[in-house]
């Protein structure tokens, strides 16, 4: 049973996701034959918001999908994630968000994102009272349109909601926006977009979390398979990645942040939120 003492909004994307296994990714003017595929649950915003329900807290979902097939698919792995689907909204004219991803041998993969009704999230969804009944944390990142983000983050702030960014896929952003952000999380490409620090190990990892926390109260730098750094005007730490057989990187980090936001909405610090949300991810890369 959900936890009823704290929630958390997710505001983003929802992708139907095809998932192609290969040998490698194709380079340009190359057909490579792959070995299967299959669909998926996508989107950061909904691997983030089961991430978060599988913590046993409640978790409410705002969001947009098409009237299509697509959309019965991720409603069916919202609600089947514990995840409140009152708030996502049918749009009209567009089709369902949906992504093609490509994983090689390693265990890597790259993405092509369609954003169809990811756009057309309906603001008004964010001014809803019952939204926030109980809310203590936000969670946005960068797959739908900034204004949307931009009223979320307004709305939240105005209720002493907690606003986390995951700043993913990076993007230029407003200073008006980024003044809304309690916790920012970003990997190396973001961090490195964002401070200038050249992000490949735990140590410049640290670095960068500390450059940005002259702007932002916390931050969460993740390296990959080498952890993850956290800084803040009163704390710096690092937490070392867990060894573990990577089968697909594919929705790790979106596993970390709902993992990480579930463990702080229920009263954990900083430091055990990490560890777990740290767990959490390793085990998602060692399995499908």
């Amino acid at each position: 049973m959900a936890n009823t003492t704290a929630a958390v909004v997710v505001v983003g994307s929802l992708h139907y996701d095809i998932f192609v296994e290969a040998p490698h990714r194709p380079a340009p003017g190359e057909t490579v034959t792959g070995m299967r595929w299959f669909p998926k649950f996508g989107g950061k915003g909904g691997n983030q918001a089961v991430a978060t329900a599988q913590q046993d807290i409640c978790t409410l979902m705002v969001s947009a999908v098409g009237n299509d097939g697509f959309a019965e698919f991720l409603l069916a792995g919202l609600q089947t994630g514990g995840v409140d689907t009152a708030h996502v909204s049918r749009a009209k004219d567009v089709g369902t968000g949906m992504s093609v991803a490509i994983s090689d041998a390693s265990g890597d993969y790259g993405a092509v994102i369609v954003s169809g009704s990811n756009l057309m999230i309906d603001p008004q969804q964010l001014e809803v009272p019952e939204l926030w009944d109980g809310a203590t944390h936000l969670i946005l990142q960068n797959e739908i349109r900034e204004e949307t983000n931009l009223v979320a983050a307004r709305a939240a702030r105005s209720r002493d909601v907690t606003v986390c960014l995951n700043a993913a896929p990076w993007r230029p952003m407003s200073d008006e926006f980024l003044s809304l952000v309690d916790i920012l999380v970003v990997n190396a490409i973001e961090a490195e977009a964002m401070c200038g620090v050249d992000v490949n190990d735990l140590d410049t990892a640290q670095k960068a979390a500390a450059a940005l926390s002259q702007r932002f109260a916390y931050v969460v730098v993740t390296a990959g398979g080498d952890g993850v750094a956290f800084a803040s005007d009163a704390d710096k730490f690092a937490v070392p990645g867990e060894k573990v057989e990577v089968i697909s990187t594919h929705g790790a980090g979106d596993c970390f942040i709902g993992t990480l936001v579930a463990r702080l909405a229920a009263g954990d610090g900083f430091s055990r939120a990490l560890e777990l949300a740290n767990r959490a991810a390793a085990r998602h890369v060692s399995t499908y």
